[in-house]
């Protein structure tokens, strides 16, 4: 999962969850949905907003004000593995999982291919 920042008068964030195998379109999908003049990725400081340790935020559990976008791909999957708050810790989940959070949206196009 990552944490994004927009850049504008007001700093907003939101969370991505995508597949390891695609990569954030940042510049494109991220930052128009966002309504933002540029994006970043979150700093470590600024992603303890999710209560969590870097290297296992996770999309349980997050911060209800806290949007989470989710890459129409990881829907399509068996299963994903995710942080589980922690760096030592991954939990197996069900995509069907997002369907139930609060601010969640599947969103086509959010990650593409790796070259």
């Amino acid at each position: 999962m990552i944490i994004v920042k927009g850049k504008s008068d007001e700093p907003t964030f939101v969370a991505c969850v995508l597949l390891a195998t695609t990569k954030l379109d940042t510049n494109r999908v991220v930052r128009k949905r966002m309504n933002a003049r540029r994006v970043s990725f979150a700093s470590v400081d600024e992603s303890e907003l999710t209560g969590m340790e870097i290297g296992g935020v996770t999309p349980i559990g997050l911060p209800e004000d806290l949007p989470l976008w989710v890459d129409h791909r990881v829907m399509d999957c068996d299963f994903i593995l995710i942080g589980g708050g922690d760096r030592q810790s991954k939990v197996k989940i069900s995509p069907a999982y997002f369907y139930m959070t609060p601010s969640t949206s599947i969103i086509e196009g959010l990650a593409k291919e790796k070259n």
